[in-house]
């Protein structure tokens, strides 16, 4: 696969400032969540500055503790335009390691009620390491479609 990257976009009535509030809540992202692998936040502060770290407990049936917890980098924070992170892992020994691929939201106003969004899962900086034994994207692309409709019914209802 030549492209590292996949996109969705959805158009919803919804001011873009909502959206942004809605995406830089931790405590809403398992019900985002497309893949369902996302159980719930373990950092609850809402996402305020480039390099913030948040976790989240997670549930994959292939990953071999079932459950997990990821650790999150904020990248990208320019409200209400766009939101992204890395995701990894903390060590025993306390230190965070990031595999190199980046959820990253793209909100554009069409006016004063309507935002369209698009998300991006990009792993152009994964190292072939992590290629040996993950699969890229480890999820298929209705996912992140799926993700957009959960962000588009949260922010629809207030």
């Amino acid at each position: 696969m030549d492209q590292e990257n996949v996109s969705a976009t959805l158009t919803v009535a919804v001011p873009v400032a909502r959206v942004f509030a809605v995406l830089a809540d931790p405590t809403a992202h398992s019900a985002i969540d497309g893949t369902g692998w996302v159980r719930k936040a373990v950092d609850r502060a809402p996402l305020t500055e480039v390099g913030q770290i948040f976790r989240m407990a997670m549930y994959h049936a292939n990953h071999p503790d079932g459950d997990y917890q990821v650790v999150n980098k904020v990248r990208v924070l320019d409200p209400p335009r766009a939101i992204g992170w890395l995701t990894g892992e903390e060590r025993d020994d306390g230190h965070l390691e990031f595999g190199g691929w980046i959820w990253h939201y793209d909100l554009v106003p069409l006016g004063p009620t309507e935002t369209e969004l698009t998300l991006t899962y990009d792993w152009s900086a994964v190292p072939q390491f992590i290629r040996e034994y993950i699969q890229f994207p480890p999820f298929g692309p209705e996912h992140l479609t799926n993700s957009l409709h959960h962000l588009a019914g949260l922010v629809s209802r207030g």
